[in-house]
């Protein structure tokens, strides 16, 4: 088994990468880091130039969390998918037999994210898998 974590550099991303870190740590399992790449919109002469973007910036992204977890002691993969966040992280959680997926949230109200769609909405409401949806830090 192992422990999922959407990360994208947040607020609410940056604290749910050291709960998923202790998670990880107490059940002695690797973490798997996910960034969703997809770009928005499918089409266009920007498309592909917003896509690399995009990718670029998960890579950076993706090293930071991985710095962190090699800190830590804890063993970690990365995976970029080319999909949305809650459709990556669902789907490495089936690829990883996941334990539970990881999430930050940060200051989106219950409502706004269940009309606009909220990638932590999203995951408790098509995952099989638990999510666990950590709050950013009160400044």
């Amino acid at each position: 088994m192992s422990v999922i974590l959407g990360y994208d550099e947040s607020p609410g991303a940056l604290r749910a990468l050291r709960v998923a870190i202790e998670v990880a740590a107490a059940y002695g399992e690797p973490l798997v880091i996910v960034y969703g790449a997809a770009a928005p919109g499918v089409t266009g002469d920007e498309y592909a130039a917003h896509h690399e973007a995009v990718r670029e910036a998960g890579t950076t992204v993706l090293g930071h969390a991985v710095r962190v977890a090699d800190e830590a002691g804890v063993p970690s993969t990365v995976e970029l998918v080319d999909e949305r966040p809650a459709q990556a992280l669902i789907g490495a959680a089936e690829r990883h037999d996941g334990r539970v997926i990881v999430v930050g949230t940060w200051g989106e109200s219950p409502v706004r994210g269940a009309l606009l769609g909220s990638t932590p909405h999203k995951l408790l409401h098509l995952s099989n898998v638990p999510v666990l949806c950590v709050p950013a830090e009160e400044s």
